[in-house]
């Protein structure tokens, strides 16, 4: 009998400017269509200068049939704080949120309550600050967010940056478990699992996977990661 399952990946763009400095967003989304996700997170998805315009254009991102989550503005971003979601037919939207996170860079966070062939997920995107105890207080205004809302299987997804162990971020997703992942950055030669799942632990699982089949080497300084939600 084969299980049902949802992939969600999570993929750190860069802007679409790969490293040979050239911004090709048709390429970015040659890279996302080749994980057959159902569900992907993106960080860096706009341009850094106000009003940050999307650095993938929306109506590129419908012509490869994806589904745009309502985090930015028409015409406009893609995301909030450079997070967006892109989505596959099928998957139904209950809910969003923005959540403001501490530090001295502007960073926030994305949620999603989404109805999915495995049942209601809450996913949330979000792309950590580079001091650690930056990290350290945006992950803890993650969970005091979720902590408010009803239960529902949750996954945090992202950028997460974080060099070093996991054992201080671990202890901060009390209830959750953050995933073992291969390393993903720098694209070319990888040597930290800086991109990241954290899920509740009413979730079934596979082990995380790094897509590494060109162009993704060069597409982005990240390589796109994702993983597989099994039905309970």
């Amino acid at each position: 009998m084969m299980v049902q399952r949802f992939r969600l990946a999570s993929y750190n763009l860069q802007k679409c400017v790969g490293l040979d400095l050239r911004r090709r967003p048709g390429r970015s989304l040659q890279v996302i269509d080749a994980i057959s996700a159902d569900l992907v997170v993106l960080q860096e998805a706009d341009k850094r200068l106000p009003p940050r315009p999307a650095a993938l254009p929306h109506d590129l991102v419908e012509d490869h049939g994806w589904h745009i989550l309502p985090f930015g503005q028409v015409d406009g971003s893609l995301g909030w704080h450079g997070n967006a979601m892109l989505a596959r037919p099928g998957i139904e939207l209950l809910s969003t949120a923005h959540i403001e996170l501490p530090g001295l860079e502007p960073r926030g966070a994305i949620r999603a309550d989404l109805q999915t062939p495995l049942g209601p997920l809450r996913v949330v995107g979000t792309h950590l600050g580079l001091l650690r105890r930056n990290r350290h207080r945006q992950l803890a205004s993650i969970m005091r967010h979720l902590d408010r809302l009803s239960d529902l299987p949750t996954v945090i997804a992202g950028d997460f940056n974080e060099w070093g162990s996991m054992r201080p971020l671990q202890a901060i997703t009390h209830g959750m478990t953050i995933l073992k992942s291969a390393p993903s950055y720098p694209a070319p030669r990888p040597v930290a699992g800086l991109d990241r799942f954290a899920l509740s632990k009413d979730l079934r699982f596979e082990k995380p996977k790094v897509h590494q089949a060109r162009p993704a080497r060069v597409a982005s300084d990240h390589l796109p990661v994702w993983v597989d939600l099994l039905a309970a």
